[in-house]
């Protein structure tokens, strides 16, 4: 008499639950993405028409109407700020940074910030928004 076993093992793999797991990742990561690029120092930028922006992840430096400064949002003072300037641009290896000033700072405090690109001979690109 043969015996049947009624226990066998399912070869089938079910790929609805990696497929969720997947999808939720990849809106996790569009939404870090998008929030990682914008900066957490409250300044009103100049307006104006067009906009082009072609500088992966540079060195910020902000300027608020009252003459602080920032580098990538951590304070810095008027005296260490090329020196700030310069190590993180040697850190990331770039030769670029954003100057991101409100639209009420005076012009001295980002000439200031302008001198230091030209001293070291580094790109800069002035932050605005479109109309």
């Amino acid at each position: 008499m043969k015996i049947q076993r009624r226990n066998k093992a399912n070869p089938e793999f079910s790929l609805a639950a990696m497929t969720d797991v997947i999808l939720l990742m990849l809106i996790f990561f569009m939404i870090t993405s998008s929030a990682a690029n914008q900066s957490a120092i409250d300044v009103k930028l100049p307006t104006t028409a067009s906009i082009e922006d072609n500088i992966p992840n540079p060195v910020t430096v902000s300027i608020k109407p009252d003459g602080t400064y920032f580098v990538d949002d951590k304070p810095v003072t008027r005296e260490l700020l090329e020196q700030t300037v310069v190590s993180d641009l040697a850190a990331k290896s770039s030769t670029s940074f954003t100057i991101r000033a409100d639209e009420n700072t005076m012009h001295k405090d980002v000439v200031f910030a302008m001198e230091i690109a030209e001293k070291h001979k580094f790109n800069i690109a002035i932050a605005t928004v479109k109309d």
